[in-house]
């Protein structure tokens, strides 16, 4: 977490151990244990991407448990974020543990975060019901070959339902294998499950205040200094608040990545730009909340993850260069890309591009 000006790191200790220790010492999981930590496993995941965040190398090794038996996910070194994101929607890094990767990961032409770690997740849910791997060759041709036809076979003590699901998730098509939803609807996984339950309380525009209070102080002050114009950007703000800055092109979108904050250059005054925004939000079911040359965007719905909150704010780089920062402070981070998506094309004419 972390705002302009501090970083925040949140801790947990967590002593159960690794999965992966426990598979060690007592081999093959009960299917009703096996279930039992799948279901977290999916639910994890499924948040995970919620965010706009895969993994991208999901084994037992990377599951931890807590003293109450919960798990955990944990190393997301490999994982990928939302700017890593093509516009066709793909990722196009190979990375991940051979054993647990998925085929179209391999095969290097483009992958859908969300569907390789579900074929991760199956590789693991197989793990804890066998004791073994799906996928196994000393050789890496061998073993690339064997999952590029999920070439496996499950065990007699796998039930047929449990089998059913491992062989749904381990489908080498991406487009025909099971989705997260879909698993969740799963008969066999719904045995005994609980949906996570997120105690997060309805957000009001109010409770944005303290993102856009970057000094922590003043908060209980009646009367706000009135801002003139815009924060002036230096070259070093610039630098400092440009996520892969390109400096050839300004902020301009760049390799088709998608962004978790966005930004945009604009050469109209900055009263006009807030404006604008303010318009294009409102029919898109958006209440707005002016604070100097800053916007708060609440949607009026609430979405996958609680309601869509987002902070908007106009950088003054010269009298007549402005960069505009939209940055989701709350909510679901694919809403926010669809969100994106839709008020831009009402800000096209105000948004500034270099000419090439």
């Amino acid at each position: 977490m972390a705002s302009k000006t501090r970083i925040y790191i949140v801790l947990e200790f967590v002593n159960g151990g690794e999965l992966f220790d426990k598979i060690a010492r007592h081999g093959r999981l009960k299917e009703d244990d096996a279930r039992k930590y799948f279901q977290q496993l999916i639910n994890a995941v499924d948040y995970c991407h919620s965010r706009g965040v895969f993994h991208r190398d999901l084994k037992p090794e990377n599951l931890l448990l807590d003293s109450n038996g919960v798990l955990k996910i944990s190393d997301f070194g490999l994982s990928a974020l939302p700017q890593q994101v093509h516009e066709d929607g793909k990722l196009y890094t190979t990375c991940g543990t051979p054993n647990y990767v998925a085929p179209e990961v391999v095969k290097d032409k483009g992958y859908d975060g969300a569907k390789a770690d579900l074929w991760s997740c199956g590789v693991i849910l197989f793990v804890l019901m066998a004791g073994y791997l799906p996928f196994e060759d000393s050789n890496l041709v061998s073993l690339y070959k064997k999952i590029f036809k999920a070439d496996f076979s499950c065990p007699s003590w796998i039930s047929t339902s449990a089998r059913k699901l491992i062989q749904r998730i381990l489908d080498p098509s991406p487009q025909t294998r099971i989705t997260i939803p879909q698993v969740i609807e799963n008969e066999w996984f719904k045995k005994g499950y609980q949906p996570p339950h997120f105690e997060a309380p309805d957000v009001v525009l109010d409770d944005l205040d303290a993102i856009f209070d970057e000094s922590g102080e003043g908060t209980n002050l009646v009367v706000e200094r009135r801002e003139e114009r815009p924060v002036l950007m230096n070259a070093f703000d610039l630098i400092s608040t440009a996520q892969g800055l390109n400096l050839g092109t300004l902020f301009e979108k760049q390799m088709g990545l998608v962004k978790r904050e966005t930004r945009f250059t604009s050469k109209v005054p900055a009263v006009e730009i807030l404006s604008r925004i303010e318009a294009a939000a409102k029919p898109l079911g958006f209440d707005v909340k002016k604070q100097n040359y800053k916007l708060k965007l609440q949607g009026a719905k609430s979405g996958r993850k609680g309601h869509l909150a987002i902070a908007t704010e106009v950088f003054e780089v010269t009298p007549s260069f402005h960069v505009v920062e939209l940055r989701k402070s709350r909510g679901d981070t694919l809403e926010f890309h669809e969100f994106y998506k839709s008020i831009s094309t009402g800000l096209k004419d105000i948004m500034w591009k270099s000419q090439e």
